[in-house]
């Protein structure tokens, strides 16, 4: 007897018998086969985009040995009699990155660590859009920002006009830190704030002041979200490319010294893909290795980042 003493109407049973007819699981398995496709098409989309460098690759290296690809420091590859050793442009490309990477950590952690931890609610309705607007600015404005006021008015000033020019790798790397600081903000402020309030009480009541609390207690737990913040900005400087074709100089040259200008792999794309290089000649074809090798250390950025995070996620879960 159903509760309260009475059976279901006709209206009822005929309820039920009309939604266990249109049973939900046909919805449910559009819905699946949908989501499914869409992961599906970012794999085949990865996969379409390595086969497309690869053509070009194999062609190249048919003309040119991987050992002088890789490990030659001269970088012409547009003359006539060219030289191709890639080191000048990975050189400055993980030099540029480096300085951003050294830039934007502690600022943007820094911003993640106010807003989750100090900020009141009229500050984070201040900051949190600056940050988003600051993410929207277009590349090609930090580029021109770099060029007309980081290095004339603040570089030349501190370094002398004589020790640095006005196109160096410095500045490039300067304004690609500015550029990734809201990454790194909203990705770690958003893994500070997952942490438990109750971690947070935990260590209030043994007597932990809000500085310890959030260095000794939040960021450790949310070490794991901050590290993975940290990769993706730096994935995000590796593959920046208009600040700097306009900042950096685009001359490839082989040098440790941020003052110098420098032509990052990026840089060489954006500069020999504008060109009037024949299609299926040896120039053309260096556009495609040096895609692979960019593909390949971007790749290898994120597989070691996927390692870290596991690892640190596994201490603090």
């Amino acid at each position: 007897m159903p509760y309260g003493g009475r059976r279901p109407g006709p209206g009822t049973a005929e309820l039920a018998r009309s939604l266990r007819k249109s049973s939900p699981r046909v919805g449910e398995r559009v819905i699946e086969g949908l989501l499914f496709l869409a992961a599906l098409l970012s794999v085949l989309t990865t996969i379409g985009i390595l086969v497309a460098l690869l053509g070009g690759t194999l062609e190249f290296f048919r003309e040119i040995g991987v050992a002088d690809f890789l490990f030659g420091t001269t970088w012409t590859p547009l003359f006539a009699n060219g030289s191709f050793g890639v080191l000048p442009i990975l050189n400055a490309t993980l030099l540029i990155t480096g300085i951003a990477i050294l830039v934007a950590a502690p600022l943007g952690l820094g911003a993640a660590l106010y807003l989750s931890e100090y900020a009141g609610q009229r500050s984070r309705k201040v900051l949190k859009p600056v940050l988003e607007v600051l993410a929207g600015i277009p590349t090609v404005v930090y580029g021109f920002f770099a060029i007309s006021f980081v290095t004339p008015s603040v570089l030349r000033p501190l370094l002398g006009e004589a020790s640095i020019g006005i196109f160096n790798a410095l500045s490039a790397g300067l304004v690609i830190g500015i550029l990734i600081i809201p990454i790194i903000a909203s990705l770690s402020e958003d893994a500070l704030s997952a942490v438990p309030q109750a971690m947070r009480d935990g260590a209030l009541a043994l007597g932990a002041t809000r500085t310890k609390v959030a260095r000794k207690v939040v960021l450790p737990a949310a070490l794991s979200g901050v590290i993975a913040s940290f990769v993706l900005a730096l994935s995000r400087g590796i593959g920046e490319t208009m600040v700097v074709v306009i900042a950096a100089g685009s001359i490839a040259q082989l040098t440790l010294d941020p003052r110098e200008p420098m032509q990052t792999m990026t840089a060489f794309i954006a500069q020999a893909a504008l060109g009037d290089q024949p299609v299926g000649s040896l120039g053309y074809n260096t556009l495609f290795a040096v895609g692979t090798l960019l593909f390949l250390v971007t790749l290898l950025v994120n597989v070691i980042s996927i390692r870290l995070v596991r690892r640190f996620r596994e201490v603090y879960e």
